[in-house]
């Protein structure tokens, strides 16, 4: 009877202890996978930034975010686009933080309700540029409005970016207020960013309008002239805003302000204000956190 006892004792032993292994050899894996999994959070997820082409063809972006990035911790995702297009992944939550040139849409987006903190950065100009020879006389004129008029007229090339970008939105306001919708082989579209549309522009000796910035960064790579500018008109504006995360609660709004922060502060400022100076002999921005924008230009 002792003996039999004490088998049982030994066996309910080893049923324990065979528990108590196979529950340890569960919760392992857990253990595991639930350090992997936090692990795998980034303490600063990623910072999407949409934003115009001029600021990627030009370079500015390829200073300014490193230095961000090294200050705060953040990586920013760059999407370069037209205005636009910027703005559109703004209105849809695709986006954190907006640097665009479209000042009458982008006061539209604001009013949706898409995008917050809407703060003025800086500021270049457009120019109009064109063959060496000019053979549309565009230097003899003093507007661009008068540029389109001859243009059209003599049916000159002229390229347009034709993607809805804050340079586009400005050329058809130019062919507005001339009273000329541009049609015919005269008219190209090339629906592509700045830099392509210039090379494009030169291939085909045609005349286009730039941002100073892009024109300046792409000038070695090209066959164009500068042929109009500094008009009042041509005043090319810069603002970040943020998207709203009251409306899109999933928009990394931690790092949308720090971005926006970073280049309004007298540090991105200073970047934004020696851009371009050792390459260029001029900077290719004008930095204006601190200005009132009525004031540009003036």
């Amino acid at each position: 009877m002792y003996r039999k006892i004490s088998r049982l004792k030994v066996f309910a032993a080893m049923l324990v202890a065979l528990s108590l292994l196979l529950a340890a050899c569960d919760s392992a894996p857990t253990a595991q996978t639930s350090a992997q999994t936090t692990a795998a959070v980034p303490a600063h997820p990623d910072i999407i930034l949409a934003t115009t082409t001029s600021t990627m063809d030009s370079g500015l972006l390829d200073v300014l975010i490193p230095a961000f990035e090294k200050k705060s911790g953040y990586k920013v995702k760059p999407v370069s686009v037209g205005t636009g297009q910027a703005l559109a992944m703004g209105e849809k939550g695709e986006a954190d933080v907006l640097l665009v040139h479209a000042p009458d849409a982008e006061l539209k987006v604001v009013e949706k309700g898409a995008a917050i903190n809407r703060r003025l950065v800086m500021h270049n100009d457009f120019i109009v540029v064109g063959p060496p020879k000019d053979p549309a006389g565009i230097k003899t004129v003093k507007t661009s409005v008068d540029a389109m008029k001859k243009i059209a007229e003599l049916k000159q090339v002229f390229v347009s970016r034709g993607d809805d970008s804050g340079t586009d939105k400005m050329e058809k306001s130019f062919w507005k207020k001339a009273n000329i919708q541009p049609t015919g082989s005269w008219y190209q579209e090339t629906g592509a960013g700045m830099g392509q549309t210039l090379n494009v522009a030169s291939e085909k000796k045609g005349y286009t309008l730039t941002d100073r910035a892009t024109f300046l960064a792409q000038k070695k790579n090209i066959n164009l002239d500068i042929v109009l500018e500094k008009e009042p008109a041509l005043l090319n504006i810069y603002h970040v805003m943020e998207v709203n995360p009251e409306k899109f609660p999933k928009v990394n709004k931690d790092g949308a302000k720090a971005f926006a922060d970073f280049i309004v502060s007298p540090e991105g400022q200073a970047i934004i204000k020696d851009f371009g100076v050792s390459k260029y002999g001029q900077p290719l921005f004008v930095p204006d956190a601190d200005k009132n924008e009525n004031d540009l230009g003036k």
